[in-house]
């Protein structure tokens, strides 16, 4: 049986969503199968063009020691692509589809309770060793691994690169920011909770965020 023709009644989007099976064909079958039914929905939203999914919600917590604070300072140099923002607050998330690069642009608004709000892009392209990228800006970017684990997804840094005249230089580990980790866990009632780590063998957990979400 084929992969569309393999979807049951209730993974299937409310009319006018079409059914986006490339985050459903990153895990083993009996591992998407497992997880809730609000998760798998979410990652098998693909929007028409022009379309946008939006998150609301609010960032509870937030982990940030001296390096960590001082290495998203110097990322501005790459376009920011980590929080600057080390308070809790609003948070609004908002998912589009790249049609140049075959798969997401993610763009994380954080409030600040003055001045304007940091807003963070990255689009997320199905390619690369490990099935999923994370292109961050100037030519940065992460290769991803996919997992569910205990009823959620969780996306792990495997390895960074740099794109330098057309060729892909991969970091070597000593010149890695830290390993990033990134779990999405379905809480109920349109609910989820996102939790960001970025931990350095050497320097500890450099950044660290507990938000929680709201469909709309």
């Amino acid at each position: 049986m084929g992969a569309v023709a393999a979807i049951r009644i209730e993974d299937r989007q409310d009319e006018g969503e079409l059914v986006d099976l490339r985050f459903r064909a990153l895990l083993p079958a009996a591992d998407w199968a497992a997880l809730p039914l609000a998760v798998r929905r979410r990652f098998s939203k693909r929007m028409s063009p022009g379309a946008t999914v939006v998150y609301r919600g609010e960032v509870e917590t937030v982990h940030a020691n001296l390096p960590g604070r001082l290495l998203a300072q110097l990322c501005r140099v790459i376009g920011a692509p980590l929080p600057l923002v080390f308070n809790p607050g609003v948070s609004v998330v908002t998912v589009t589809e790249d049609a140049v690069g075959q798969g997401q642009v993610w763009s994380r608004m954080y409030v600040r309770a003055d001045g304007f709000p940091q807003v963070i892009h990255s689009a997320k392209r199905f390619a690369g060793p490990t099935g999923l990228e994370e292109h961050v800006g100037a030519g940065i970017g992460m290769a991803l691994n996919v997992t569910a684990e205990d009823g959620a997804l969780v996306f792990r840094s495997a390895f960074y690169f740099a794109t330098v005249l057309g060729l892909r230089l991969r970091f070597p580990r000593w010149a890695e920011p830290g390993a990033l980790t990134i779990t999405h866990r379905d809480l109920g009632q349109g609910r989820f909770a996102f939790t960001l780590a970025l931990d350095h063998p050497w320097l500890g957990r450099l950044l660290g965020q507990d938000a929680i979400f709201h469909d709309t």
